[in-house]
């Protein structure tokens, strides 16, 4: 028998903090999976110039966030919450502005996840704060490292903007 109480038994956060939590993880959950989803919509239909590089930076996008999304369900449930992960729970939670589903080209393809990530990493920011100010350092590093690589997905992105 162990000396130390299982995972379940131990109380990191009184019950109002862990529900906050708990909320806010599960809105980064359902943003992440929504992003992810236009972002395989935007590798799956992506035509024109730089097609074939496009194609992969878009499919690789998407596995990164799929990684965030597991990192963020699994925080959920370790603080002692319910991860909520199904895709009709994020598509109605979802902050995300809606993907442009007749999007073809590249450069239709590119402005609309720019615009998108953009919004997510300054949720994602805002959400580092959050965890900071209830006092979950591990929460608010988990956030900072999503920052940190969504920030450099955004540089990609943004980089087949210019002329």
């Amino acid at each position: 028998m162990s000396k130390h109480p299982a995972i379940a038994e131990h109380i990191m956060f009184d019950e109002k903090t862990t529900a906050e939590l708990v909320a806010l993880l599960n809105q980064a959950l359902a943003d992440t999976l929504d992003l992810a989803y236009q972002t395989k919509q935007a590798h799956w239909n992506v035509k024109g110039y730089n097609f074939y590089s496009l194609h992969l930076l878009f499919d690789s996008l998407h596995s990164q966030l799929a990684t965030h999304v597991d990192d963020f369900a699994e925080r959920a449930v370790t603080i002692g919450g319910q991860a909520l992960g199904t895709v009709r729970v994020a598509g109605a939670v979802s902050q995300l502005d809606e993907y442009p589903l007749d999007a073809k080209s590249s450069r239709i393809h590119v402005d609309a996840l720019v615009d998108r990530f953009g919004e997510y990493t300054s949720r994602v920011r805002q959400a580092i704060r959050k965890a900071e100010k209830l006092g979950d350092q591990d929460t608010a590093d988990l956030y900072t490292s999503v920052s940190r690589a969504m920030d450099k997905a955004l540089w990609m992105l943004s980089a087949h903007q210019e002329a």
